[in-house]
């Protein structure tokens, strides 16, 4: 266990950054000065909960943000803070809806059946004006622009210091890249335990957004920022192991398709929730209005969208929700740049595990190409059209509701339907262009 006080003066830490992640993945923290951080570690730091998006009232205690050392990052572009993720509670009890603690719980329960799940994810990001409404290269108009070259070199002052940022780390970070949109990037680093994957996704997200606003950019992790332009996509790559992490319990002949793809009965079970859950998590890997002008979108201009709209599994074939690229592993393509980190980790777990205590069969493999041929694919269900119908599946789910916790699913709900409503009441210049002269 990291000594916080210790840290502090063996790094020229003035202050730390005590941080949670609320329902909506927006990230909240005090700064808390060295001299004082032993006591928050023992107490944790007070917040009104009800000022951020969870589901409490002004009437609430103090939510207290108890610091977990072992997570703790001195900021690379400022060295005198570090930042350390907690975990919330509250009268000591931990507070059931708070998304690290519903991951928490999820790695518990993996535990429970002798796994342990391990996940990379590909964040990728778009580097805008500061105002936000263009992106920041007037230069990088190609039909085509993934991985080129010219367009990322252009911003290698921004990608290379946050890649350093990650070598520095120890996160291992492997390969950087211009993605398939104008002005959007992919930074890539290793796999590793769930929590820990989401411990560093939440952290990332927050660097990069820091070192942009250092260079003049605005970052912005939005599923469709641009529209025409493919959106912002946050696919995880899953494998479970033992409790030693050694050996992959994913890796296997299961026979028939799922043997096929390397996979083992377990793998498939894990794959089968996954697949039957897909309707219902969409409403955490997918969790805003705009998240459904990605997967539901039209062609885009570099003539695809790379999103999902059906669920389907396949081999290595990157138009399905679920690819299977190689033994012992598989990508889940479904989310996007807004996922919270810490439940998209939880609902992977949360469906995966029940696919193996049901033992739910994953269907029938497609390997055809679902942008070119998917309209022949007429039994497989589509995933949501908007938010509000993916919350609906999410409540009709009362299997995966109860692997993810009722107080959590209850109030995860309820702030979603309030973000729905609150949608529906803006008035939009569509309605007017529209409706005006009717």
């Amino acid at each position: 266990m990291t000594d916080l006080t210790a840290f502090a003066k063996a790094n020229g830490v003035k202050y730390f950054m005590i941080s949670y992640t609320d329902l909506f993945g927006g990230q909240r923290a005090k700064l808390v000065p060295a001299a004082a951080i032993a006591d928050m570690t023992e107490d944790g730091a007070g917040f009104a909960g009800f000022a951020t998006w969870l589901d409490m009232t002004p009437a609430h205690p103090d939510m207290l943000a108890v610091p977990d050392p072992t997570t703790v990052i001195q900021l690379p572009w400022k060295p005198e803070v570090a930042w350390v993720a907690a975990n919330c509670v509250m009268e000591g009890q931990d507070v059931a809806q708070a998304p690290r603690n519903v991951l928490r719980g999820l790695v518990a329960e993996a535990a429970k059946e002798g796994l342990r799940v391990k996940t990379g994810i590909e964040a990728e990001f778009f580097l805008l004006t500061p105002e936000g409404d263009v992106i920041s290269d007037p230069f990088d108009t190609a039909e085509k622009p993934c991985y080129d070259q010219q367009a990322v070199m252009r911003r290698y002052d921004v990608i290379s210091e946050i890649c350093d940022y990650m070598l520095d780390l120890g996160w291992g970070p492997y390969q950087n890249d211009h993605e398939d949109a104008n002005g959007q990037f992919e930074m890539n680093w290793e796999f590793d335990d769930a929590l820990v994957t989401a411990d560093r996704h939440s952290f990332f997200k927050f660097m990069v957004k820091s070192v942009a606003e250092k260079h003049g950019f605005r970052a912005t992790f939005m599923p469709k920022p641009i529209e025409g332009l493919t959106g912002n996509g946050c696919h995880a790559h899953i494998s479970v192991w033992d409790l030693e992490g050694k050996e992959n319990a994913f890796a296997g002949d299961a026979g028939g398709q799922i043997g096929e793809v390397g996979l083992s009965e377990r793998g498939g079970y894990f794959l089968g929730g996954i697949m039957k859950h897909a309707e219902a998590l969409a409403a955490l890997t997918n969790p805003t209005v705009n998240s459904y002008k990605r997967i539901n979108a039209p062609r885009t201009m570099s003539g695809a969208t790379w999103a999902p709209n059906t669920v389907t599994w396949t081999g290595n074939n990157r138009t399905h929700m679920v690819r299977v690229p190689g033994p012992g592993r598989f990508e889940l393509r479904l989310p996007d740049g807004a996922a919270n980190p810490y439940l998209l980790q939880a609902v992977i777990i949360a469906a995966g595990l029940s696919g193996i205590r049901s033992k739910a069969d994953p269907g029938q493999r497609h390997d055809i190409d679902m942008y070119a041929e998917g309209h022949k694919i007429t039994d497989a269900p589509k995933l949501p059209l908007n938010l509000l119908d993916a919350i609906r599946a999410f409540e009709a789910d009362d299997e995966l509701q109860a692997m993810l916790g009722t107080d959590f699913s209850a109030s995860y709900a309820k702030m979603k339907h309030q973000e729905w409503n609150s949608f529906v009441s803006h008035f939009s210049r569509w309605e007017k262009d529209n409706t005006l002269d009717i």
